[in-house]
């Protein structure tokens, strides 16, 4: 095996000229600018020739600015670190914040780390109620339901998690009633905002939330894995308390985290970021537009109307129904879209599937319904 390594130098990847659907994509397409500092800090732990003990205390290049001063106001919080993703981030704050054995109360949209962090951290797990289809709906009312009734079973609730918007459906539940009503519990609410940190305006302060974590590589331009962890000051001394045995260390982080690259693509993006997020109106406009135009081709949206995120999830019998009569069966949609330079729907799904809109023009997308009503205009005549 270790004669015949050929392969492994020629990982090409063919990006130019196609129209990429994929919500896990969207947001994190690397600025031009981003692209470059993947070349000059591509090496090693590039950035580790800076540092005197504390990477967050680099200054130069300008970390140290970065994280304390430019991320905190950009969300709103008091106190924010770089992460190597959302999970990460939800994993340090419920390892930190809740007694092993406690409960931590979610959304039942939730993704599927928010349950990994917890059963990590020695934590069980409460789910709110979720409305059924269409609307697949998270009633803030359901986290007090929740949190009363694990604290009848005799458990403590130390944490609350909302999804905001969750990364199914792209819904965007009522943040700040959740906070309202979790405070009124004495119970703390953390932010999952892995598709709205970078996309949309977020502020933690307005939304009630006392903790809160983004994903670089989804949503904020960044050459991934990479998150924020941001949390009030009163969560953020345990989040972020230094290490007894490494005193200069933040225990919860195992020292550093981003090391190269990633922290560097962040940091070189950010101003389009910050930028972006003035638009979001637009973008919310350019998906309902977009999902009308599906609706229109019998490939139905699902969950809260108005919609009001990018991430969109749609069920689509006509598609399906092709399927199963199809010679390339439920692969065909994939190739055929592949064939017109468009990707981003996983390959052998047809009955449902899930896309975003963000950052395309209405030309591309105009692009991609036309192509989609081809398609089953072709398997339709056969």
């Amino acid at each position: 095996m270790l004669d015949n390594l050929e392969k492994f130098t020629k990982l090409k990847r063919r990006t130019a000229g196609i129209i990429n659907i994929d919500p896990l994509q969207r947001g994190g397409i690397l600025t031009p600018e981003a692209k470059d500092a993947v070349l000059e800090w591509a090496d090693g732990y590039s950035i580790c020739d800076f540092c005197t003990g504390a990477m967050d205390k680099i200054q130069n290049p300008p970390i140290k600015s970065f994280i304390h001063e430019v991320l905190p106001e950009f969300l709103d919080v008091d106190q924010v670190r770089v992460v190597h993703g959302a999970r990460e981030g939800k994993f340090a704050a419920m390892h930190a914040l809740c007694k092993r054995g406690s409960c931590v109360v979610a959304d039942g949209n939730a993704h599927y780390t928010t349950l990994l962090a917890a059963e990590l951290s020695g934590l069980k797990v409460e789910r709110t109620p979720v409305s059924s289809e269409p609307e697949y709906k998270i009633d803030p009312e359901g986290y007090r339901v929740t949190i009363e009734r694990a604290i009848d079973l005799g458990d403590e609730v130390d944490l609350a998690v909302l999804t905001y918007p969750d990364g199914n459906y792209g819904n965007l539940a009522d943040a700040k009633k959740v906070s309202q009503i979790c405070h009124d519990l004495d119970v703390p609410l953390m932010l999952n905002g892995a598709y709205s940190v970078g996309r949309m305006p977020i502020s933690a302060r307005d939304l009630g939330a006392d903790v809160i974590v983004g994903s670089g590589h989804k949503s904020m331009a960044s050459c991934g894995p990479i998150g924020v962890l941001g949390a009030r000051d009163e969560y953020a001394e345990k989040i972020f308390r230094r290490s007894q045995l490494v005193p200069n260390k933040e225990l919860e982080l195992l020292g550093c985290t981003l090391r190269g690259a990633g922290l560097l693509t962040m940091m070189a993006s950010f101003s389009h970021v910050v930028e972006r997020t003035k638009h979001w109106d637009d973008e919310v406009q350019k998906a309902r537009w977009f999902s009308d135009r599906m609706e229109s081709l019998g490939i139905i949206l699902q969950g809260v109307r108005p919609h009001n995120h990018d991430l969109m999830f749609f069920k689509s019998d006509v598609l399906y129904e092709i399927s199963n009569t199809a010679k390339k069966g439920r692969y065909f949609l994939y190739r055929d879209l592949k064939k017109r330079n468009i990707f981003g729907i996983k390959p052998g799904l047809t009955k449902q599937f899930k896309l975003s809109t963000y950052l395309l023009s209405r030309e591309d997308l105009q692009t991609v319904a036309d192509s989609l009503e081809d398609i089953i205009a072709t398997y339709t005549k056969t």
